[in-house]
Formats: C-alpha cells, structure tokens, sequence
C-alpha cells in the first residue's frame, strides 16, 4: 500500500514576516465570494425561474445536477493544469472560463440551455479549489494551513450571505437577468488584480519570507497512484460532506419558499442568517485546528477531535423540518451549516496532511470528481424526495452524511495518519 511521502518542513520560533502571502490569501478569499455568488444567483432566483422557465423542482433539481457535473467533469483537468501549469495562469483560466458562462445565463429561455449553461460554469468553477489549496500548501506552513483554508474556505459562506439580498435587489430593480451579468462582470475584474499580485514559488523555497515550507523540485512525481487508500480516504469524505453545503446553497431558498411559505422579499431579507453562521465556522474550525497544534496536540489527533465533533453537531439538519416556528428552523439551519464549515476546513486540510504539495492540484481533482459525482446524484434525489414525499428525507440525509464522511476519512486513511503519527514521535524523539 502506497503511502504518500510528505514535504521537508521547516519550522522556526520566529513569527512569519512575509505579507505577500496574505494578500495572496485575500485574494483567494475574494474569488471564492465571487465563486459563490455566481452558484447562488441560481438559487436565490429559484421560485422566479422555475415560474418563468416552467420548471418543477425534479426539473430544478436536474439543472442543479448539470452544474455538479460540469464541476466533476472538469476537476481532473483543472488539477492537472494547476499542477502543472501553476496557479498564475491556471487560476486566471479558470476564472475567465466560468465568468463567461455565468453571463451566458442571463439568455437561457429554457431549462435545457439553462443547464448546459451551468454545466460549462462547473467545468470552470471546480478550479477555485484545485488552485486555492495549491496556493495555501506552497505559501503556508503546516501550522498555518488549517486557518488559511478556513479563511479562503469561508469565502463560500461571506458569498452565500452577500447573495440574497444583493440578487433581491437586482431582481427588483433590473430584473433577474441583471444578476448574471453583475456576477460575471466581478470575476473579470478580479483578474488583473491576481495577475499583479500573485507570483509562483521557486521550486526550492517560496519567495514569502514568512512561508516556511520548502517545495519540492521540480523533478519530483506529481502523479498520483489510484491505488492509494489515503486518496480514497479523501475521496468517500468529500463524496458524503460535499452534497451537504450544497444542498444548502442550491435548495434552502426554494425550502424557506415552499415549505415556509416566505416571500422572495423576506428570503432576501433573512436568508443570509445561516450562511453568516457557516462563515463563522469556517474560521472557527481552522482557528481550532491551529490551536489545538500550537498546545502539541499531534495532527491525526487534531483533525479526529475537530472532524468528529463537527460532524455530530450536523445532526441538527434533522429537527429542521419538525421545527414549528420559522425561527427555530433558521437556527438550527444555522448551527448545522457552522458545524458543516468548521468540519470541511478540516477536510480540506487533511489533503495537506497525507499529500506533498507538488500532489495536491491532482488530490484535489480526485476527490472533486467524487464530489461531483455525489453532487450530480444528490440533486436528482432531492428533486424526486421534495416532488413525491416531502424535504423531511432530505433534511434526514443531510444530517448524517457528514458523520458517514469523517468516518470514512479515518477508516480508509488510516495507515496515512499512522505514517505522520510515527514521523512526529520520531521528531520528538530526536529533538530530545
């Protein structure tokens, strides 16, 4: 069994001195707000599209399902060029590739073109992650990773939250199809920015004075052997915990609509509730992470603690539908959408843990694929629950498969945190 060999990594007492780093992050933060208010302008208008386009929620759930197929369709290749090509252009790609389809939505007249359109957007938009975790695992040391995915990571949630009312009011003002071209026209101007801004690491150490982490040359092997339980590992985690935030971006307007009985005005007005809550947890969980490392606590043993806990407090998408009051639903939407951030900035990290850097373009590829996959299923399966039962089976489903997903991620990767757990007692040895 193939364990991967981790990077040489250098750690000193002083505090990181490099900033260009944090820009680099900001910047990687700003692209995942715009990434997310592209995928929500679709959910926010969800009971205005399905009225225009005649759309019945299975119907709804298969455009949703063309997206996540677009992302798993195009995370291999997006990996790939990430690695390969770097994250300068690679990023700059990706982000001009999906812009162009977000503003191809506003001439969608059916739910077939509508689809198509939001299959090329994934094909695109799968490459935020591929490049945003390169970039943090050259940029970052290890005790830093955690808290900077947490802090790229939550830009998910801070789009999620800006998108109801900011869609609401293009809606009302413009009408919907405004809010595509707004959507599109901020990626475009995020590009020059990265082009100024970011530049690659060399292949022997970063050019951030503060980045601690050495790179590996240029020779190394990038490829990644299929056969490697800790890739399954990530693979059936991301397979389980990826359809959950999904579910939430995509369904929960049309949820709060149809089952609530909400107007478009007030989802507006309170649905970014949840998603401040989801951001919130993004930076707890990598805040936590870092931590609980800063006090000695060996990384397998960080992650279980984390992962473990999280995925237990996502039960609460359970008593969702059972809640009589609106309020009572929205917070525990809330608590189950922090538990579910917190636990995937750790699920994210731990790609870093079992992988070098010079894999981590490919890895996250892999496990998108998975992802898509399961985000390509979901969709479909939510559309027949909702359309024929109720959204109970669905809230039900939500709130184990993260539990189903840390499990996986620790039965499968076992032997690659037992690596890192014995490569830390033999430091600890030595250094005595």
């Amino acid at each position: 069994m193939q364990v991967a060999m981790k990077e040489t990594v250098v750690e000193t007492s002083a505090p990181p001195r490099g900033r260009r780093r944090w820009f680099v992050l900001a910047l990687l933060f700003s692209i995942t707000v715009i990434n997310f208010i592209d995928r929500q302008t679709v959910s926010v208008l969800a009971p205005v599209l399905k009225q225009t386009l005649h759309l019945t929620d299975t119907q709804y759930g298969r455009v949703v399902a063309a997206f996540q197929f677009g992302m798993m369709t195009g995370e291999l290749p997006m990996g790939a060029l990430m690695d390969r090509w770097g994250v300068r252009l690679g990023l700059m790609g990706a982000v001009l590739w999906w812009s162009g389809a977000t503003a191809m939505q506003s001439v969608a007249r059916t739910g077939t073109q509508l689809g198509l359109v939001r299959f090329w957007m994934g094909t695109g938009e799968c490459g935020n992650y591929s490049g945003g975790l390169k970039v943090v695992s050259q940029w970052f040391s290890p005790r830093e990773r955690t808290l900077a995915i947490g802090i790229f990571n939550s830009g998910s949630m801070i789009g999620a939250t800006i998108a109801p009312p900011l869609i609401l009011y293009l809606l009302q003002q413009y009408g919907f199809r405004a809010a595509f071209l707004l959507a599109a026209a901020l990626g475009v101007l995020w590009l020059p920015l990265w082009y100024w801004v970011y530049r690659e690491p060399s292949t022997l150490e970063t050019k951030s004075a503060g980045a601690l982490t050495s790179i590996a040359p240029d020779s190394a092997p990038t490829r990644v052997s299929i056969a490697d339980r800790s890739l399954w590992a990530i693979m059936f985690c991301r397979f389980f915990i990826g359809p959950v935030m999904q579910f939430y971006w995509y369904w929960i307007p049309s949820y709060l609509f149809s089952a609530r009985h909400l107007s478009i005005s007030q989802i507006g007005f309170l649905a970014w509730i949840p998603f401040l809550l989801g951001d919130i947890g993004g930076l707890a969980g990598g805040g936590a992470a870092g931590l609980l490392q800063r006090r000695g606590l060996r990384i397998d043993k960080v992650r279980r603690w984390t992962m473990y806990t999280s995925s237990l407090l996502c039960v609460a998408s359970l008593f969702v539908p059972l809640a009589r009051s609106t309020a009572l639903a929205f917070l525990l939407i809330g608590i189950a959408m922090l538990a579910d951030n917190f636990l995937s900035a750790n699920m994210f990290a731990s790609m870093t843990d079992l992988f070098p850097e010079h894999q981590i373009g490919r890895v996250t590829g892999f496990s998108g694929v998975a992802s898509g996959l399961s985000g390509l299923l979901f969709p479909l399966l939510t559309g027949v629950l909702v359309d024929h039962f109720s959204y109970t089976p669905v809230f039900f489903l939500v709130a184990l498969m993260p539990l189903a997903g840390t499990l996986s991620l620790f039965l499968l990767g076992r032997a690659g945190y037992t690596c890192i757990a014995r490569e830390a007692a033999l430091t600890q040895e030595v250094s005595r």
